[in-house]
């Protein structure tokens, strides 16, 4: 008798678990489809030599492909055909591709990673194109000329009447581009560099929280840090969420290169800290800054909330069963929130973004409660991301 009840209650469980999957099937395949329409009408609303940014007065904002930001649109475009393989959407990925091609000489700031990673990183991994890899490798030549040997980390931006030599937790998400030249015939210099900066970001950025400061500023002169601060939070203190998305997402995308296990600790213990706050949001989507001081009337920012699910995601690859129920779950939950009508946009409207509701910087008065493009990349990347891992064929 114990025994049939064991295997009915497996049978339960797995029948549970099924429906969950054909759920989540579901909702990832409207979600894709609904995105192939959607950037179609982004397409239209964005000049053939610029890229897509927010949404300003009812209107498209742009940028020139040297704006951090300019990869993420043919990113997002290559993962909408990966899942639809929408010949329209192809040819305009690639006619984006193309205006972008250029930047990977740029040495203006850290953002190689954001601009030709997610953009030529996800074009190789479709098509293999020899010319593609060639783009990536100077890329990360290029992103390589920032690193400061003297104080083991990559220059963020450049010295400005603000900033001597600032280091942000948002260059955690460059280092991927550096691992995998190198893991794919590249110099062995390139990971040494991302080690050396992720180690060193492990060092100083942290609080004993597993919270981050956003910037910390070097003399490089003296090699000294000087002070620890915030460009884009609320306060110096404070966990502006983006920011502890950066680095959970970093720290976990480097574990799957170095299989160094202070990463993955590290991941696990951000994680933990956004999963636990005192101020996570019912629907987890993060207030735009953990210590906002209108909460629990603050802005939301879902480009966080996308970051987040994404890199909680890869963390539950690494895990055992019971966290990996625990940052599975809380990701689903992340991105059937996002899919929600509070989140994402209605067809044709939000000139063409899928999501609504973002944050880039408040405190500069600029793209407040807005869609931005890297919210949609990281929310596609989540939606594949599941069904490549956690959904069965």
């Amino acid at each position: 008798m114990k025994n049939t009840l064991t295997i009915a209650f497996s049978l339960l469980f797995l029948t549970h678990i099924s429906a969950q999957q054909k759920s989540m099937a579901t909702l990832i395949d409207e979600q894709m489809n609904f995105a192939k329409d959607q950037y179609k009408v982004l397409a239209k609303n964005v000049p053939a030599d610029r890229m897509p940014k927010a949404l300003k007065d009812g209107k498209v904002e742009t940028s020139n492909t040297k704006w951090w930001c300019s990869g993420f649109f043919p990113g997002s475009l290559l993962y909408i055909y990966e899942y639809t393989k929408d010949a329209e959407i192809k040819a305009e990925a690639e006619r984006r591709l193309g205006i972008l091609e250029k930047e990977k000489h740029y040495t203006g700031n850290h953002d190689l990673g954001f601009m030709m990673y997610c953009s030529f990183g996800n074009a190789y991994r479709l098509w293999q194109k020899p010319e593609d890899k060639r783009t990536i490798d100077t890329a990360a030549m290029s992103l390589a000329t920032r690193y400061r040997p003297s104080i083991k980390v990559i220059q963020s931006w450049n010295s400005s009447a603000k900033f001597k030599c600032p280091i942000i937790i948002d260059n955690m998400m460059n280092l991927e581009l550096l691992c995998w030249v190198t893991d794919n015939g590249g110099d062995a210099k390139f990971k040494d560099i991302a080690i050396n900066h992720a180690n060193t970001t492990m060092a100083t950025h942290f609080r004993p929280d597993y919270s981050s400061y956003h910037v910390l500023d070097y003399n490089l002169e003296t090699g000294k840090l000087e002070r620890k601060i915030t460009h884009q939070g609320y306060a110096d203190e404070s966990a502006w969420a983006r920011g502890q998305a950066w680095g959970l997402y970093g720290y976990i995308t480097m574990y799957r290169f170095t299989h160094d296990l202070r990463y993955l600790d590290l991941s696990k213990n951000i994680a933990n800290f956004l999963l636990n706050h005192p101020n996570k949001t019912a629907d987890l989507i993060p207030y735009w800054d953990y210590n906002a001081p209108n909460i629990p009337k603050a802005l939301r920012d879902a480009s966080a909330g996308s970051i987040i699910a994404s890199a909680l995601l890869e963390l539950g690859q690494y895990s055992d069963d019971k966290e990996r129920t625990k940052y599975v779950g809380a990701a689903e939950k992340m991105i059937r929130s996002l899919a929600s009508s509070r989140y994402r946009a209605k067809k044709g409207e939000n000139g063409g973004f899928l999501l609504m509701h973002s944050v880039g910087h408040l405190t500069g008065n600029s793209e407040i409660d807005t869609p931005l493009t890297y919210a949609d990349y990281y929310f596609l990347e989540a939606l594949m991301r599941y069904k490549k891992w956690y959904l069965k064929s």
